[in-house]
């Protein structure tokens, strides 16, 4: 079985070292923020190079905290893409706000800037742009139009160029993602420090000292032990990223191209996930699964046509290029260290599917 992440491929080298830091948090008994968290918000902002990084529960949290640090609130809107995982809009839709879809560029499946501009109204509070399966926004064309950016980068860790450009970015420590934990976790990156301060009053109920409380918050805090497990994967982060690169070339120095349309590979792309684009998605499908090949198609329903976003009035065919990106997308197998071998039956599998000779 070749599957579409191999998260123990990437730490089991790293065991040794997990189980010793374990057992140092374990010698501490400080589960709850402590050196560690501190250590890791240090090293996570410096390596992002913000001033300011406070870590959450996980990814969800974070936008949720982000919004509200950034004073969005019932009444206003914010605009987002609906070719994304469903908490992007989750997350405006639980501090009172109205999503605002806008259509992707079908080349990179991230937000159309041409769109977001038609779609700006008095009441718009805050884009958030996704950093969708690990390749940057176009950051520079959507700060631009003169509204706040929250970033959603829970998907492109170590991605050039994110996070210096919005008020806020957020993470998720996923364990499927390009910087992981050993379970859930999440991060709230800020350029401002008012922001940055609300976000660590509110991940604490509203309080800076457990006695006074001056926001109502929640309880959405990284713990040390998640946070010590980061600490030793985010130095080897670079390398797994440049892994991934190596992997997506791989991909098209194989073949694949000749089968189904491949991702631009823009410089910036740390390749979350490699998702290609193809009108013969189920006949490929069907057939990996077959040969033991694990693939997925995403956000197959987008985001404007959930049930849970009914109210906002969005039809079928309000959004072509997301929905055709939703009907033709297909990840295959990708994970920092994937060797030729598997990569190779990959391809030769999907040119199979669709006919493609050896």
């Amino acid at each position: 079985m070749i599957p579409l992440v191999d998260v123990k491929a990437q730490y089991a080298p790293l065991v040794p070292q997990l189980k010793e830091r374990f057992a140092e948090v374990l010698e501490s008994g400080r589960f709850i923020f402590g050196p560690e968290v501190e250590a890791f918000e240090r090293e996570a902002a410096a390596y992002l190079g913000v001033p300011h990084a406070v870590g959450v529960a996980n990814g969800t949290d974070a936008l949720v905290l982000a919004l509200e640090a950034m004073g969005v609130s019932r009444g206003d809107e914010v605009v987002c893409p609906a070719f994304t995982f469903y908490a992007t809009a989750e997350a405006i839709a639980r501090v009172g706000a109205t999503p605002v879809f806008c259509d992707i560029d079908p080349a990179t499946l991230n937000l159309d800037p041409a769109d977001v501009a038609r779609r700006i109204t008095a009441r718009t509070k805050a884009i958030v742009p996704v950093h969708l399966f690990g390749r940057p926004a176009p950051l520079g064309e959507l700060v631009a139009l003169g509204v706040p950016l929250l970033e959603d980068a829970a998907q492109a860790f170590g991605a050039p160029g994110i996070a210096t450009t919005g008020v806020c970015s957020t993470f998720s420590f996923f364990p499927t993602k390009n910087l992981f934990a050993l379970g859930d976790g999440g991060l709230v990156a800020c350029t401002d420090a008012g922001v940055a301060d609300r976000v660590r009053m509110l991940r604490f109920h509203g309080s800076r000292d457990k006695q006074t409380f001056e926001l109502v918050g929640t309880n959405s805090r990284l713990d040390a032990v998640q946070a010590a497990a980061l600490r030793i994967f985010l130095p080897r982060l670079a390398g797994w990223n440049a892994a991934r690169r190596e992997a997506a070339a791989r991909y098209a120095d194989l073949g694949l191209g000749d089968a189904v349309e491949l991702p631009p590979d823009e410089a910036g792309h740390v390749y979350h996930m490699y998702v290609v684009r193809t009108t013969e998605r189920e006949r490929i499908a069907s057939l990996l699964g077959e040969h033991g090949i694990a693939c997925a198609a995403y956000y197959v329903t987008p985001l404007h046509l959930q049930p849970a976003m009914a109210h906002l009035g969005y039809a079928p065919g309000s959004l072509p290029e997301t929905e055709r990106a939703a009907a033709e997308n297909l990840a295959l197998p990708m994970w920092g260290g994937i060797g030729p071998e598997a990569q190779e039956r990959v391809v030769a599998t999907v040119r199979a599917a669709v006919g493609v000779a050896a």
